[in-house]
């Protein structure tokens, strides 16, 4: 059974909270719950992981080498200039989606680039919670057609 690792940024423990007019008002756990039930019916296995802190996440990343298929991530703010985040994402040999709730191409100048995207499969961003499934949806997508 393939094994997808989630992976959640920085302030997304505070979906649901956090400026809803641009994230949403489904929680994290909404989400995660949301991204079970689709890889249930997808029959892989998801482990979630959510930190603020850029060291975690690398560490997470890290710690799933040989133990699982692929990630999805949603670097969060980390995604417009964390190259250690981008460099983890790379060495861990696997494919990667990255995801974001809003459409981060239009929103402020910042944004618009992800140093994470080259070293990522796709990247899904737009469609609110959606994202993570789309995102979950083509991960599996291109680990079976590895197979």
């Amino acid at each position: 059974m393939l094994r997808i690792l989630v992976v959640n940024g920085p302030n997304l423990n505070l979906l649901g909270r956090r400026e809803p007019d641009v994230y949403g008002t489904a929680t994290l756990d909404e989400i995660e719950a949301m991204v079970a039930t689709r890889a249930a019916e997808l029959g892989v296995d998801v482990y979630f992981f959510q930190s603020n802190h850029e060291g975690a996440i690398i560490d997470r990343l890290h710690e799933a080498i040989d133990v699982c298929d692929g990630v999805v991530i949603n670097p969060g703010a980390y995604t417009h200039y964390s190259y250690a985040i981008r460099d983890a994402i790379a060495a861990i040999g696997m494919p990667s989606v990255e995801v974001h709730l809003s459409d981060i191409s239009a929103r402020e100048d910042f944004r618009a680039v992800s140093v994470t995207a080259p070293v990522c499969i796709d990247q899904v961003s737009g469609l609110g919670a959606a994202s993570y499934l789309e995102g979950l949806e083509l991960l599996v997508s291109r680990l079976r057609e590895e197979d």
